[in-house]
C-alpha cells in the first residue's frame, strides 16, 4: 500500500503521532503545507520551484524527514464535473514516482476549490498581488491538507 485513492486506507496506514505533509502540484511550483503531530492544524510552509523530479522529490522528502511526517497527501486537480484530465494524470505519475523513493503512505484529496479558497482568503487578508503570487501555492496546500485533517478526524470519531 503505497499510493491509495481511499482516505480510509490512507488513514489506516498512518503511524500514530506523526505529522502529514500536503502538496499542491503545479507545473512550475509545488506548494507545501505540514500538520502538527496531532493532525489538527495545517500550516502552509513553502513553495518549491520545480526543477526536475529527482530534485523536487528530494526536497519534499527532506521536509518530510525533518518534520517526522507519517504520510503525504497530494491535491488531485479534478475537473469541476469530477472527471480527471491531464493534470490529474501528472499528479498520479508524481505520486507513483515518489512512492518508489519512500515507504510513506501517499493519498489524494480532491482539490477542486482549494486554490479558489486560498485566493479568497488572501484577498480577504488584503494581501498584495505580488505577495499573493508568492504564497498562493503553499496556502492552497494548506487548504488541501486541512481538508484531509478534518476528514481524518471525522473518520476517527466515527469508528
Amino acid at each position: 500500500m503505497s499510493v491509495t485513492d481511499s482516505l480510509d486506507e490512507f488513514a489506516a496506514a498512518l503511524p500514530p503521532g506523526s505529522a502529514l505533509i500536503g502538496l499542491d502540484l503545479g507545473d512550475k511550483t509545488i506548494g507545501v503545507a505540514v500538520s502538527d503531530r496531532l493532525r489538527s492544524v495545517a500550516t502552509p510552509l513553502e513553495t518549491i520551484r520545480r526543477k526536475k523530479f529527482t530534485l523536487d522529490a528530494a526536497r519534499v522528502l527532506d521536509i518530510a524527514t525533518g518534520r517526522a511526517v507519517g504520510g503525504i497527501v497530494l491535491g488531485l486537480p479534478r475537473n469541476m464535473d469530477g472527471s480527471e484530465g491531464p493534470r490529474c494524470q501528472s499528479t498520479r505519475a508524481f505520486a507513483r514516482n515518489l512512492s518508489r523513493l519512500t515507504e510513506l503512505p501517499i493519498g489524494f484529496w480532491d482539490e477542486r476549490l482549494s486554490t479558489v479558497a486560498a485566493e479568497r482568503a488572501l484577498l480577504e487578508a488584503d494581501t498584495s498581488r505580488k505577495r499573493r503570487a508568492e504564497v498562493i501555492d503553499h496556502v492552497a496546500a494548506g487548504f488541501i491538507l486541512q481538508g484531509v485533517l478534518d476528514r481524518l478526524a471525522h473518520i476517527k470519531n466515527a469508528s
